[in-house]
């Protein structure tokens, strides 16, 4: 999803909610039961995910780095959406629930509790996008060399995510 598209579903709910709807009507998102050991295992498989790109940071695979970022991400967020009752087999589904679920400037009692405990921001929402994007990049092109500083950057920042992500299930 393009920033333009994310900036059009974060300002407008009636065309976020349609989209939701979409995906809903097409089976792509489908309401399911919050399970605590699912909500475990995403994590669980975010954890692995940052140890192995951890790992092959010293060999420089860094179009696997990518790759490997992406999903650290996208389990996490998967463990978020899970914990309010959806769950998604589409990458834009997945962030439309995010978005709806956890990014709210509409401050209520339940919302307060969760910025209490750290909350979704948008700079978190633009780089869930822009890593899908890298993610794509490197999946699908021939281009495997990225820079060293971008590898370390995104191996930071999906620790922090996967860390906030715990904290907001956890604490």
């Amino acid at each position: 999803m393009d920033e333009k598209t994310l900036n059009k579903l974060i300002d407008n709910e009636n065309t976020l909610n349609k989209k939701i709807t979409f995906f809903l009507s097409k089976n792509l998102l489908v309401f399911q039961k919050p399970d605590k050991f699912e909500i475990k295992g995403h994590l669980e498989k975010a954890r692995h995910n940052l140890e192995f790109v951890t790992d092959i940071s010293k060999k420089k695979y860094s179009d696997w780095i990518i790759t490997g970022c992406y999903y650290v991400i996208y389990h996490a967020v998967l463990s978020l959406i899970l914990n309010k009752g959806y769950n998604s087999k589409n990458h834009d589904a997945t962030l439309c629930v995010l978005i709806k679920e956890y990014f709210n400037e509409k401050i209520n009692l339940e919302e307060i509790k969760l910025i209490n405990k750290l909350f979704i921001d948008y700079n978190d929402l633009i780089f869930y996008v822009h890593s899908k994007n890298k993610r794509q990049e490197a999946t699908y092109s021939t281009k495997y060399n990225f820079s060293v500083s971008l590898m370390e950057n995104l191996i930071q920042k999906a620790r922090f995510f996967v860390s906030k992500v715990e904290a907001i299930l956890f604490n």
